[in-house]
């Protein structure tokens, strides 16, 4: 089961600990996020359920400022992802016409309080526009993690299959960071409605050093934020 979010806020990206405020029923923990950036993420993360599943359901709550939104999962055949339908280039005779990059992350220093992230992608050239690969881009983000982590290049066009960037965390602990690799057919190009291209990767960073300086809060400079919960989504 694949699962996603849409934060209606413009500004403020929230953080809720896994807990009472963001678990699963039943699980509690299933490898949900706790970091929510701005706006919608489809098929941010995957739950794997076991084949006796059957007609069971996965519940996602989500509570912040005493509000709870929630999503409920089924294998029901509706929520399926086909291939045939539901993403970008499948068609009845070449279902695999267009295909998610491949994708490599390197990060250099990452006990330190800054990191060099290093990331690697191929791709089969779709999808084309005017004879050429529409190229690849790459979207940066705190998945997990106790602090704030700013990012030098969150969002890129990778050149020559490769882009890199800095992460500078505020204090130690352990981080997951995810980078999310479009191939242009994907939500970076605006096609919310299929499952196709793109490519999530995360990379695990245990920062022991503490950081000369402290990495100002993204939210510090926003003015009467309208705080919203996280509207949890799922597809199977």
């Amino acid at each position: 089961m694949w699962f996603g979010y849409m934060n209606r806020n413009y500004e403020e990206e929230l953080d809720i600990a896994v807990g009472a405020d963001n678990a699963f029923e039943p699980g509690g923990d299933r490898g949900q996020p706790t970091h929510f950036t701005t706006r919608r993420h489809k098929d941010v993360f995957k739950v794997t359920v076991p084949k006796e599943f059957g007609d069971k359901q996965l519940v996602w709550k989500l509570t912040r400022h005493g509000h709870t939104e929630q999503v409920v999962a089924t294998l029901k055949p509706v929520w399926q992802i086909d291939r045939l339908r539901t993403t970008r280039g499948g068609n009845s005779e070449q279902v695999s016409s267009n295909l998610p990059p491949v994708v490599k992350v390197e990060a250099v220093n990452p006990s330190g309080s800054v990191a060099t992230l290093t990331l690697s992608a191929t791709d089969d050239g779709l999808p084309a526009r005017r004879g050429a690969p529409a190229g690849l881009t790459v979207f940066w983000a705190k998945f997990r993690g106790p602090g704030s982590v700013q990012f030098s290049e969150r969002e890129a066009k990778l050149a020559n299959g490769k882009a890199t960037s800095s992460a500078t965390f505020s204090e130690p602990g352990d981080y997951i960071l995810q980078a999310v690799v479009d191939d242009g057919s994907g939500e970076s190009a605006g096609n919310f409605g299929y499952h196709c291209c793109w490519t999530n990767t995360q990379v695990r960073i245990s920062v022991k050093s503490a950081p000369q300086s402290t990495v100002p809060d993204p939210q510090s400079a926003i003015r009467n934020p309208q705080s919203a919960v996280p509207n949890p989504q799922s597809a199977a």
